[in-house]
């Protein structure tokens, strides 16, 4: 197993389970990259994927920078536009909706996929399972997103109820302003420290007698069987899973495969409370952030950067949000001298890839979970570890590089 984040750790337990002995190997401890950095939720109400925009009014407030969902700049959006360009293709309402009867297969299964590791490591102290709050400044957009939450209520049966300025103060005291009022969404489950989560995972694969091993992957070679060359060693296996996320096609392309993904990065940091910290995790509509309460403080993460990195210890998006927060709470200082950063590996039509590769034998590929990999990767391994295993479930359909909805 070729990667130690939510998406190889849950893997490598759900082939555990299977019988397989398994090795499981990164650069990096379990959890430390992709993982360690999102807003803790696990998204069981998240049953479509994020679409591009395709209105006029957004793409140009993204393309004057007045958004704060996406920043850009020429030399990120023109290195992105092979895959962006089938990615909008895909957001168009018909596709869109193809493409969103898969994906809620795999988001109805989430949080009991993730139950039984919750227990099974002990990690039931991360976990809260009272869903988070989506926060709207004006009574325009509030009751436009009521609306839409009605209809994806009839069409997945979304649990949310809708709070007005009232309901929402009396609830999250912490607030120092009014709002026009949240919509609740309580199908999802947060956790207070996302890599620690992923690390209890990874204790429990040790526990059953699975092998880590800490060491650069450098390069794959078959035949027969296959040998994974790293900064220890070479390593040989029957079959290797990639689950490296961001990084799975710069692997595999030596290996003649090529996928459209596009590396969406996203930024957070921590702040030490001035004052309460909210009740629930709250994503803000207008800002596109998220101001989720941790063990290490108060995290604020941002939306989704395509411009080439700059380094800055705070990028433009996250110096917004924290200015929009501190309108709402009582922020303290920075825990962290800088923001983290890390990347979402996002396909161009919104699925993972989960599946046997076509060329070689003995491979198999989990990765591109877009922004949902914390939420998916106890999904999508127990699905892969049936396809290895030839037990495959008839109630999902094929996920692998050759489906049909991957558009252009």
């Amino acid at each position: 197993m070729l990667g130690a984040g939510m998406v190889g750790t849950s893997a490598a337990l759900a082939l555990q389970a299977r019988g397989y002995d398994v090795a499981l190997i990164d650069r990096s401890a379990p959890g430390s990259e992709t993982s360690h950095g999102n807003a803790g939720v696990i998204q069981g109400e998240a049953h479509e994927p994020y679409a591009l925009p395709r209105d006029l009014a957004t793409l140009w407030g993204i393309a004057l920078k007045r958004d704060n969902a996406v920043d850009w700049d020429m030399r990120g959006l023109l290195r992105a536009a092979p895959s962006l360009l089938p990615y909008w293709y895909n957001s168009a309402p018909r596709r869109h909706r193809h493409i969103s009867q898969v994906y809620s297969a795999l988001v109805r299964r989430a949080t009991s996929d993730h139950a039984s590791l919750i227990a099974a490591s002990g990690a039931g102290g991360l976990i809260r399972r009272h869903g988070y709050r989506l926060l709207f400044r004006d009574a325009a957009p509030f009751d436009l997103m009521a609306r839409k939450a009605e209809s994806w209520k009839a069409r997945y049966n979304v649990g949310f109820s809708i709070e007005d300025g009232d309901v929402l103060a009396a609830a999250e005291p912490a607030l120092r302003r009014r709002l026009a009022g949240a919509i609740r969404w309580h199908d999802a489950w947060t956790c207070s420290d996302p890599g620690g989560l992923v690390r209890a995972y990874a204790a429990l694969f040790r526990k059953r007698g699975g092998e880590e091993v800490r060491a650069e992957i450098e390069g794959l070679d078959t035949g027969p069987g296959w040998r994974v060359r790293t900064s220890v060693g070479v390593f040989e296996a029957e079959q290797i899973v990639v689950a490296l996320g961001p990084w799975s096609p710069h692997l595999l392309e030596p290996l003649g495969y090529h996928f459209r993904m596009i590396r969406k990065r996203g930024y957070h940091m921590h702040f030490t409370p001035g004052g309460a910290l909210p009740n629930l995790p709250m994503i803000d509509a207008e800002l596109s952030a998220v101001y989720a309460p941790m063990r290490a403080g108060l995290r604020i993460c941002t939306g989704a950067d395509l411009s080439v990195d700059r380094g800055e210890a705070m990028p433009r998006q996250l110096r917004r949000a924290h200015a929009a927060a501190s309108e709402l709470l009582d922020l303290g200082e920075p825990v962290e001298a800088s923001a983290w950063r890390g990347l979402r590996p996002c396909m161009s039509d919104m699925l993972p890839v989960v599946g046997a590769a076509q060329q070689h034998h003995g491979l198999w590929f989990d990765f591109g979970h877009g922004h949902q990999g914390f939420t998916l990767g106890p999904t999508t391994g127990t699905l892969l570890a049936g396809l290895i295993a030839g037990d495959p479930d008839p109630a999902v359909r094929p996920l692998g590089p050759s489906r049909p909805a991957q558009g252009l």
